[in-house]
């Protein structure tokens, strides 16, 4: 395990992305972002935790990543309706969605450029613009 991801590191980025370090929280952390950026579903995670005697529920698992998402600690990548992935990578870039396999890859940033994005609706503003390209193989 790194250094970025002993307890107290852990613990000190939970509590500075204003969420509070519980044990599951603390051991969900770790089993996301112990290897490096990834793309993983909250089924995923629920696997590995239990294969790591993590004993959470998968809603559990569910809310936890939905709170790290609100604090910025991961992105949403929603690929359909039934499937979302989240992704440790919080840098503004895109992805490739293998449909045939279910993969998310990243796009790197400096590949892709958006040159028109329209005008976001009165009364809001533009928070980010997520592309998935899907690709078969």
């Amino acid at each position: 395990m790194t250094s970025t991801c002993d307890t107290a590191s852990l613990t000190d980025r939970l509590r500075a992305a204003g969420l509070r370090p519980t044990r599951q929280r603390v051991a969900l952390a770790r089993l996301l972002f112990g290897d490096g950026d990834r793309h993983l579903t909250a089924e995923q995670l629920h696997t590995m935790a239990l294969t790591a005697d993590v004993r959470v529920s998968l809603a559990t698992v569910y809310n936890a990543l939905h709170q790290f998402t609100d604090a910025g600690l991961l992105r949403e990548i929603v690929v359909d309706s039934g499937r979302s992935y989240f992704d440790t990578n919080t840098t503004e870039h895109h992805h490739f969605y293998y449909e045939s396999s279910g993969r998310l890859e990243d796009i790197p940033a400096d590949q892709m450029t958006l040159s028109a994005v329209p005008a976001a609706p009165e009364g809001t503003a533009i928070k980010r613009v997520d592309v998935v390209v899907r690709v078969d193989g």
